[in-house]
């Protein structure tokens, strides 16, 4: 492997700064957006509203899958040489993770995302505040889908022309492809789940892992070692972490749709509950609850909820013994995934802030 040199501000294994990475990856987004709306300038104001929409689904957040896709490439060339083009190329992921978001709660029908408007709650405001014709619901609708394909299509630009030489870049996009199709694919299959009002254990893993697990950390580890010039066998062994680390990250997910404190998430309490997600939580509590609660939790998921009655359902959850069997499933996971990363053989600098990385995904409450 040849040689390369980092520049003084690089991110080490010793001195890498989430914080700093996080600023990094915003700063590109903002550019990104900022040549974009040098593109769509004829559009007028229209444009520019809907590239207000993309700059507040793209702010913030805990920028999990560019940290992965950069440690994943720096789990196998440990210098980098061009980092500002790597950051540019890791950003592609929060793309597609707005992107994903953006449709999410269209689909869910969500009216937040962190602790603001969903993008297509605050367009159907907009159409009602200009008094336009037509339904301000379709409006909203019609906006989000549009605004989810468009970050869609400019996470692949972004990657493809991150600054990276042209075959490096033609091994991620590959990689890319498979993460944006097994994403769709996995969202299908949750909407599909939903409307037929039941999933087992093995359907809502099956969904967990398609719809979230893979494209959260398995994927963009795969993307960054793919820049790197990772062979199979090393995206192989980088699976052995990545993939029950992505599936204990959503799970925690889970548990936080359900437990998670509002003020902190940005969402209301019992959020999934009220958006009716068969999750694997869920699952589990319907399998192990007696049957008046079992039908109890059934018949309310998926309608609207006061305080008294997600009080009322979380304890229908944690009785069944469902918080416990999830909370034990992500303790193995980590310890999993833990495991594959030793056994990976990846560089060792690497490994020690995957290792740091595994904990901050699954012990988290945001």
């Amino acid at each position: 492997m040849p040689a390369h040199s980092a520049t003084a501000d690089t991110p080490t294994d010793s001195t890498w700064d989430a914080a700093s990475f996080r600023a990094s990856v915003q700063s590109v987004l903002d550019e990104f957006l900022d040549s974009q709306a040098e593109v769509l300038a004829d559009l007028g104001a229209d444009a520019e509203r809907l590239l207000a929409r993309a700059h507040e689904s793209l702010s913030g957040g805990k920028r999990f899958r560019a940290a992965f896709c950069w440690w994943g490439y720096r789990a196998v060339r440990p210098e980098v040489e061009n980092p500002e083009a790597l950051v540019k190329a890791c950003a592609a992921l929060e793309l597609l993770q707005a992107s994903a978001l953006v449709h999410d709660d269209l689909m869910d029908a969500s009216d937040t995302r962190r602790g603001r408007p969903s993008s297509h709650k605050a367009l159907e405001a907009e159409h009602a505040e200009a008094g336009w014709r037509g339904d301000t619901v379709q409006y909203g609708a019609a906006g989000a889908i549009l605004l989810g394909d468009l970050l869609l299509a400019w996470s692949g630009q972004l990657l493809r022309h991150c600054g990276l030489p042209i075959a490096q870049v033609s091994a991620a996009l590959d990689v890319f492809d498979l993460c944006r199709t097994e994403v769709i694919a996995g969202q299908f299959l949750d909407v599909s789940v939903q409307a037929r009002g039941h999933a087992g254990l093995t359907e809502a893993m099956t969904v967990l892992r398609y719809k979230s697990a893979k494209y959260s950390i398995e994927r963009p580890l795969h993307i960054g070692a793919a820049l790197a010039g990772a062979d199979a066998a090393t995206l192989d062994a980088i699976s052995a972490y990545g993939l029950p680390l992505g599936e204990a990250f959503q799970l925690r997910d889970d548990v936080l749709g359900v437990y998670g404190d509002p003020a902190t998430t940005g969402k209301p309490a019992g959020d999934d509950l009220v958006e009716g997600k068969r999750t694997v939580l869920v699952a589990h509590a319907l399998a192990g609850a007696t049957p008046e609660d079992a039908t109890t939790l059934d018949e309310a998921l998926g309608h609207p909820l006061d305080e008294a009655a997600v009080a009322e359902l979380r304890r229908i959850i944690t009785d069944s013994g469902a918080e416990a069997a999830v909370e034990e499933t992500i303790t193995a996971l980590t310890e999993q995934c833990l495991v594959g990363l030793e056994r990976a053989e990846l560089a060792p600098g690497a490994t020690a802030v995957l290792r740091r990385l595994a904990i901050d995904a699954t012990q988290r409450a945001l």
